[in-house]
């Protein structure tokens, strides 16, 4: 597990101090945050708990759906504590990230009226405007992901992508490039959609949820009250401008 960790942030580290230190140009100096998801750091983590996001999201956010598995993945669980109550999991970096390339491999929770998400966000919560990008997977469907996005609280983005394969089952690439012009979304390094108009510009933090809706079927389709369901995330990186 350290040495998944020490392998791929260390070295990531190394090489950007060796670039801001002689002043070469180098792809790996721009790399400002590389995560194997192995263990929980609180430094650079937190995990959301005791409290709902109310509208749609029908659970609690509990840290102890958080957990990482002996292969070394973070896995988050959507689970019931009693009848018709559910508990959800969401993580979320200290820090905020401005513009550059968002990547995370992942395997999202397949059941109807769920959500398996990768995304950044600031708003209200972190005394700013609502900005927000989007990767989710609506588990009543997992050959397809939504892309979406938020620029001042307005949203209404959406776009569905056909992936060729059911994500549920195996670790796929689903990244965003987000530039001041644009929004670019690929998957396993293929693009395929790209976002030109009010594009967010304020930085967020970085976020995976995992959750059940209420009261958005036509979207999620009716959740069932299936538990455990579990998402999970293998690695993220980001890379700034």
């Amino acid at each position: 597990m350290r040495r998944k960790l020490h392998k791929l942030f260390g070295a990531g580290m190394t090489l950007l101090l060796a670039g801001l230190l002689t002043g070469a140009p180098s792809a790996s100096a721009a790399t400002v945050f590389n995560e194997p998801l192995t263990y929980f750091n609180p430094a650079t983590w937190q995990k959301a708990d005791g409290y709902s996001n109310g509208s749609m999201f029908n659970c609690t956010w509990r840290a102890n759906n958080i957990s990482f598995t002996s292969g070394g993945q973070l896995r988050l669980a959507l689970t019931s504590p009693s009848n018709n109550k559910f508990d959800g999991a969401e993580y979320r970096s200290v820090n905020k990230y401005s513009y550059g390339k968002y990547e995370v491999s992942m395997k999202p929770a397949k059941n109807s009226g769920i959500v398996s998400s990768f995304f950044t966000y600031t708003g209200p919560s972190d005394g700013t405007p609502w900005d927000e990008i989007d990767i989710e997977f609506l588990g009543k469907d997992t050959t397809k992901v939504q892309f979406n996005y938020y620029t001042n609280g307005v949203g209404g983005h959406e776009k569905i992508v056909n992936l060729g394969f059911d994500a549920s089952q195996s670790y796929h690439t689903y990244a965003f490039d987000w530039q001041p012009g644009y929004i670019k979304w690929y998957v396993d390094g293929v693009l395929k959609h790209t976002a030109t108009s009010n594009i967010p510009s304020r930085p967020g933090k970085i976020m995976m949820n995992l959750w059940n809706g209420t009261g958005v079927d036509s979207w999620l389709g009716s959740y069932n009250g299936a538990n455990p369901l579990y998402a999970y995330y293998d690695w993220l990186k980001y890379t700034s401008n």
